[in-house]
This record gives C-alpha cells, sequence and structure tokens, in this order.
C-alpha cells in the first residue's frame, strides 16, 4: 500500500533532518550529534503536547481564544499539580520549545536557559507517579559540550541552529499527521547512524523489516494482548512496533523493556513519548535484565520480542546465585559464561505468559553447539516450549553479516512438532546488504500461521 502523500511527508521530513546533520556536522560526531536532535526534538514534542493539551481543554470550556503559550508564567503555576497528575510533567510557558525558541538568536545565555527548562521539566516529575519516566531524560544533551564549540558563543550559534531546524520540521499537529512524525524522524536517524554506529552503541539497530516480522510473529493470532516484553530492548523500536501493529489501545497494559546502556535507555524512554505513548503505559528499566532484572514482580506477558546482543559475557557460574535463579534452574544448567545467548532466552520463556508468544532473534551458533548449551536446547525441546525456528537471509543487519534465525517461544502448544522454516532466499539485495521486503514477509508469515 503506497501513499504519496505519506512519502512526500517522510521524505520533507528526512531532507530536514539531513540539512540540520549537514549544518553541524564535523562538530559533532553523529552519534552525539543523534542525541541532540532527538532531545530537543523530544522538547518541541512535549512542549507542543502539553500546549495542545492545555489549549483544547479551554475550548472545550468555552475560552476560545486560550493560548498557553501567551499566559504569564505566574498564572500558569496553578495548573501545574493538576497537569503533572494527569500528564506526568510541567512545562512554564517561558520555558516552553517555541517561546524560547523565539528569543534564542538575542539570547547570550541560551545555553543556561536550554539547561535550566531541561531541568525544570525533569523536576516537575519528581515526586510524583511519572518520576522514574522522567529523571535523567535530558542528560544526553549536554549544551555545555566543548563538542558544540570551544566557547559560549560558539555553542549558543550551534544551539540556534538546532532549535531552527527542528522548529522548522514540518511536525504539523502530530495528530493530524498520515505519517507518525517525531517517531519516523527518530528512526531515519537511528537508521542514518546505525550503518557506522556498530562501534559506539547502536551495534543492536533492528531493521524496520526485521522488526515488523518478529512482532506479527508473536501477536499472531491475536487482536489485543495484555503487554509487549523485550528484555533488550535498546531504543524501544520492537516495542512501538506492536503499537503499530495491533494499535496501541489492543495492548492494554502497556510497554515494558529493559536495556543496559544508559544512553539507550533515555533514548527508549524519549521514543516513547515521540510515539505518543503516555508516561503510565511504559515501563522501561536500566540495568542488566539478565542478572538484575527489573520486572520480576509483573504478571506475565503475553507477546515478548527481542533481538538480544549475540554471544556476550555474562557471570553465568561464577555467581552462585544464579543456577538457583527461577528463570534459569528448570535446564539445571546455564548458559556458557562466553556465550549468553541461552540465559536470555531462557529469561524470555520464565516471564512469557501460558497463552503468549516470544519472538527472538538468535545467532546460529545456539542451535547446534555442545555442552551447556545442548543441554538447554534438550529441556526446550523435551518441555515442547520451541513453536518454530526460522532460518533469515545473511547480511539483514548493519554490521554483521551473520545469517540469523528467529526463535518462537510457546508454552501452550497444541502438539509436540517444531516447525522449521528457511527463509534464506526470502530477500532482495541492496547495495551490499539484504532486505526483506512486504512480500518476503507476508510469505515467511503465511507459512508460519498455515
Amino acid at each position: 500500500m503506497f501513499d504519496a502523500k505519506k512519502e512526500q511527508e517522510r521524505d520533507e521530513l528526512h531532507r530536514a533532518i539531513w540539512s540540520i546533520a549537514d549544518d553541524l556536522r564535523g562538530s559533532v560526531d553523529g552519534w552525539d550529534f543523534k542525541s541532540y536532535v532527538l532531545g530537543i526534538m523530544f522538547y518541541r514534542y512535549i512542549s507542543e503536547n502539553l500546549t495542545s493539551y492545555i489549549n483544547d481543554g479551554e475550548v472545550k470550556a468555552g475560552n476560545t481564544d486560550f493560548d498557553y503559550t501567551l499566559l504569564s508564567d505566574e498564572d500558569a503555576e496553578e495548573a501545574r499539580a493538576d497537569l503533572v497528575r494527569t500528564k506526568g510533567f510541567f512545562i512554564l510557558p517561558s520555558e516552553l520549545f517555541g517561546n524560547v525558541r523565539k528569543k534564542a538568536k538575542e539570547n547570550e545565555n541560551l545555553n543556561m536557559t536550554l539547561e535550566k527548562a531541561f531541568r525544570n521539566i525533569e523536576d516537575s516529575a519528581k515526586g510524583s507517579e511519572s518520576e522514574d519516566d522522567f529523571a535523567g531524560l535530558f542528560d544526553d544533551i549536554d549544551v555545555n559540550s566543548n563538542k558544540l564549540g570551544g566557547t559560549v558563543a560558539k555553542r549558543n550559534e550551534k544551539l540556534v541552529k538546532l532549535l531552527d531546524g527542528i522548529g522548522e520540521m514540518k511536525l504539523g499537529d502530530y495528530k493530524e499527521n498520515t505519517i507518525d512524525a517525531f517517531g519516523d524522524a527518530y528512526e531515519y536517524l537511528m537508521s542514518m547512524y546505525a550503518s557506522n554506529a556498530g562501534k559506539s552503541g547502536g551495534e543492536f539497530f533492528t531493521p524496520q523489516e526485521v522488526s515488523d516480522l518478529l512482532t506479527r510473529i508473536a501477536v499472531s493470532g491475536k487482536t489485543e494482548v495484555n503487554k509487549v516484553y523485550d528484555p533488550a530492548c535498546g531504543s524501544g523500536s520492537l516495542l512501538l512496533k506492536a503499537a503499530k501493529i495491533l494499535g496501541k489501545d489492543k495492548v492494554r497494559q502497556g510497554f515494558y523493556g529493559q536495556e543496559i546502556n544508559l544512553t539507550t535507555y533515555n533514548l527508549c524512554r524519549i521514543n516513547m513519548f515521540l510515539h505518543d505513548i503516555d508516561y503510565d503505559k511504559f515501563d522501561i528499566a536500566h540495568e542488566d535484565t539478565l542478572v538484575s532484572p527489573q520486572h520480576w514482580d509483573d504478571e506475565p506477558f503475553e507477546a515478548i520480542v527481542s533481538n538480544p546482543p549475540y554471544s556476550i559475557k555474562w557471570e553465568g557460574d561464577d555467581n552462585p546465585i544464579l543456577i538457583n535463579d527461577p528463570r534459569f534452574s528448570p535446564a539445571g544448567v546455564l548458559a556458557p559464561k562466553s556465550k549468553a545467548d541461552l540465559a536470555f532466552i531462557m529469561h524470555s520463556l520464565a516471564w512469557l505468559a501460558t497463552n503468549g508468544t516470544a519472538a527472538i532473534v538468535c545467532f546460529p551458533g545456539i542451535m547446534y553447539r555442545g555442552g551447556a548449551e545442548k543441554k538447554i536446547r534438550k529441556y526446550l525441546i523435551d518441555n515442547n516450549f520451541v513453536d518454530t525456528v526460522i532460518q533469515l537471509p545473511s547480511n539483514l543487519f548493519f554490521g554483521t553479516s551473520i545469517a540469523t534465525c528467529i526463535m518462537v517461544l510457546r508454552k501452550a502448544k497444541t502438539e509436540n512438532k517444531t516447525l522449521f522454516i528457511d527463509a534464506t532466499k526470502e530477500c532482495v539485495k541492496i547495495t551490499n546488504n539484504n532486505k526483506l521486503t512486504d512480500e518476503n514477509i507476508q510469505k515467511i508469515l503465511s507459512t508460519y500461521d498455515s
């Protein structure tokens, strides 16, 4: 389904991002630059989101020419407590993106103004239910960084360019947009840098098409789920795919994930807001999932999607507590210290609802290596948890040419067979990478479903 208006909006947006990148490149390394663009986009987004929420309410109450951006800070204060309760945060009119941008060129202390605005937004959530979702969100946007320029004046010049570039982006009324403009800009930025980000923290960026396939498998046969979970959620793209595919109101209790890298964890929370997921509908935690899981007490998840890091090291049997951990103990053995792949699988299985499905991208080695991994495989097969294994084409991912596979786990299988799908030919070649087309995805899905 090709939508010309959609593609045109998307192209305009990508061009706008590219031109900001062009303006600032050279001074700011790509990966850091991404944090600035996303941070300022997020700032613009929540400013506009709050403003339209307040204005709509006033118009409904008959106050037709009300405009929050023109209100004095003193008058706005009265609404603070109420807004923190409903929206999770509060921004004074003088600190809204648009108002700061208007005065940015003349403001010699722009860096201080922005820093104060960011702190105040985070602080507004303190002591409220949304505190965890806002704490440290702006940490990666260092407005005083030498990366922006050697002097305050030079830094402020760059910040003006950033504010203007992002202010000019046609994000329109994001409720009317045919594209999810903020979310799309986010994904474009990620893919722009993913190709060279292998070195700097973007190594597990999951391409859109793979996300699509994984998520469709995890929600196959369902029109709604209790919640979606990703134990290594990165910037949250897999979780948000579920919102796109099912509709976010069809994920009743929201989106759960855990991420070990602090920068990526912040990006994930920002990404939730940019996709209009309210603070009470997501729970993203920052810790090492394997040794310090943060969602113990939640009810099991009906949909789990994940592309965990391949063959990373973990504590394994160096940590005497882990063999008695209820997530790992059923298999009687821990994944090897040099390869945590099956630990992620056991973790996901433990947190999967009886009627749920987990779809996990796996390194192929776990299918045939011996030792402890063989014992865990035997446990999974003996207990009839492995529903399907799908072999994917090689070269689908940035930074690795390996042909990965998808393991699909289910606890309530009706028969004790495991389906194997060879999808190695289901792709088209683009430059030196392979890509799944919509047809490829449909073919794999219909094979899986039937």
